[in-house]
């Protein structure tokens, strides 16, 4: 033996002990259901973490039970978090958004054995209540209150429950393979699965985002996760803002442009991150109140593709660097981010744009592939179109409750998604697999055509979907809202694809609606919206 270093699991725990101690008077803003602003500290958070993971014990939890949270992002939802897992539970962050009964599929599949809810959701607790089998304990998120005692009289306060604490509990010490948190698939194309998180994969996944190559947070960031926590873990931003001891602001059920606006401008806030019908909203409001945003810098964008003419009315307007990422609930979620190389600095910007848009490398920890259909892997020119694949150190293996991989029989997880890599590593999600059109054998992304609809002015939201052909099997059209006060035709809009694409690939027709159907998690029904529309041009007589 020629010398050895200290090893330590690497556990959730570590990161609110940091935080509380290096940076104990840092601020944590959040909006409560009630509008107001609550303001507290990584230090109290540290404090009452630990008092909650104490507390926790006298409800006769064991070790591994799942803890469901049916929360907005908040200051009681963060010390949830650290003090569920912390103390050796399985945080299992629930989606409201979700139909009643796949609500409470998940609920029983998990085997969650209590849960914390905030007011807004009590009704959802109290319609699904005789059907979730294995909830023991409802715990309110806030002080004793009438209203929820008439609707629940065993409910247990959140406020409290935390007052029976120990404010010295020691945090156990366990491996760092211990399951530490549980997320479930929005379920669109089947039944809701699981994935189920380990304190080392978040961890090394929480060193990654942190990075200045990943989402780059630091002490000196002000950052506002309009993603919410129920949402592949509100991308991870909670712990790493713990880990860099960054100042958090929550903006709680407050997700409209205005509200959102007025944190981004009262909190000085530096970076936002969230999915691209968000940003629509805030570019509408401060558009609306004239506000120019001086302090966000960045802004984070991930769910779906964004639109370029989104990207660049950002940085044109606002002086706001949009950060295209990627990934999935399977991927902890970070697969990619949209931070250019160092040799692409000299670039000027329009000249960098393209490299933009992408969603950007993987950091280390993660590994990308595209493959053929007989999987075999494709070159990475930046043009050869395949399956995207990924492994690494946060991918899922298997599901939640399941024995089968669901890797491929190499050790690739296959994400749905159709992209291109190139030879820096830059990805390009052209489509899902689901969704990408194919007319007469040739490809059509969906993603390259919404993102011409929303560089229309009149244009505020836009899907593009396949429709039935008689003879070229698909053809594309497009599903619009209007913005409100244009009213913009059909003729207009496909004129305005003329010389941005191939003839061949303009759309069809243009079908104007009120709104487009989303998922949980804000994505676009796809799969709605083919099911109404899919014949229309069989009905027309195309």
């Amino acid at each position: 033996m020629f010398g050895s270093m200290m090893f330590k699991d690497l556990l959730i725990s570590d990161l609110i002990v940091h935080a509380g101690r290096y940076h104990t008077d840092t601020e944590i803003i959040s909006r409560e259901t009630t509008g107001q602003i609550n303001r507290t500290t990584w230090g109290e958070v540290a404090i009452s973490a630990r008092k909650l993971a104490s507390a926790l014990e006298t409800l006769g939890l064991q070790k591994g039970d799942r803890v469901a949270t049916l929360a907005w992002n908040n200051h009681r939802h963060l010390k949830i978090w650290f003090a569920v897992s912390g103390g050796g539970y399985v945080c299992h962050t629930l989606n409201p958004r979700l139909h009643p009964e796949q609500f409470a599929f998940i609920c029983n599949d998990a085997a969650d054995r209590a849960i914390f809810f905030d007011k807004t959701f009590m009704p959802l607790i109290a319609g699904t209540r005789a059907h979730l089998r294995s909830i023991e304990h409802f715990i309110f998120m806030g002080p004793r209150d009438e209203d929820v005692l008439k609707a629940m009289p065993d409910a247990i306060f959140f406020d409290e429950l935390i007052e029976q604490g120990a404010a010295d509990y020691e945090w156990p010490q366990f491996s760092e393979r211990t399951p530490c948190s549980l997320c479930y698939t929005s379920g669109t194309t089947g039944t809701p699965k699981g994935v189920l998180y380990y304190h080392r994969s978040t961890m090394l996944h929480t060193f990654a985002i942190s990075m200045p190559d990943g989402l780059g947070l630091s002490s000196r960031e002000v950052v506002l996760p309009v993603v919410p926590m129920f949402h592949a873990n509100a991308w991870g931003i909670p712990y790493a803002a713990a880990m860099t001891g960054a100042k958090l602001v929550m903006p709680g059920p407050g997700l409209d442009g205005a509200s959102l606006l007025e944190l981004i401008d009262d909190e000085k806030v530096t970076l936002a991150l969230g999915v691209p019908t968000i940003w629509m909203m805030l570019l509408a409001a401060a558009e609306k109140a004239g506000s120019q945003m001086a302090t966000l810098k960045r802004n984070v964008i991930g769910g779906s593709a964004a639109a370029p003419s989104m990207i660049k009315t950002f940085r044109d307007k606002y002086g706001c660097d949009t950060v295209h990422a990627w990934g999935m609930t399977e991927t902890s979620p970070l697969g990619t981010s949209n931070v250019p190389k160092g040799k692409f600095l000299d670039l000027a910007p329009e000249e960098l744009f393209p490299l933009r848009l992408s969603q950007g490398r993987p950091p280390f920890g993660i590994e990308l592939r595209v493959v053929d259909e007989a999987g075999q892997e494709l070159p990475r020119d930046g043009k050869s179109q395949g399956a995207l694949q990924c492994r690494g150190h946060w991918v899922v293996e298997t599901y939640f409750g399941q024995e089968t991989s669901a890797l491929t029989a190499d050790g690739w997880f296959d994400t749905g998604d159709v992209a291109t890599l190139d030879s820096d590593g830059y990805m390009v999600i052209r489509d899902r697999t689901k969704d990408i059109i194919k007319s007469g054998g040739e490809w059509i992304s969906t993603v390259d055509l919404e993102g011409i609809a929303l560089s229309y002015p009149g244009v505020a939201m836009a899907a593009a979907i396949g429709a039935v052909h008689p003879k070229w099997d698909e053809r594309p059209i497009l599903i619009v809202v209007r913005k409100e006060g244009h009213d913009p035709s059909e003729g207009e809009i496909l004129a305005h694809f003329e010389g941005r694409v191939a003839k061949w690939q303009i759309p069809d027709a243009v079908v104007f609606v009120d709104a487009i159907p989303l998922n949980a998690t804000g994505k676009m029904l796809k799969n709605v919206l083919r099911e109404k529309y899919g014949n229309m041009l069989i009905e027309r007589g195309a």
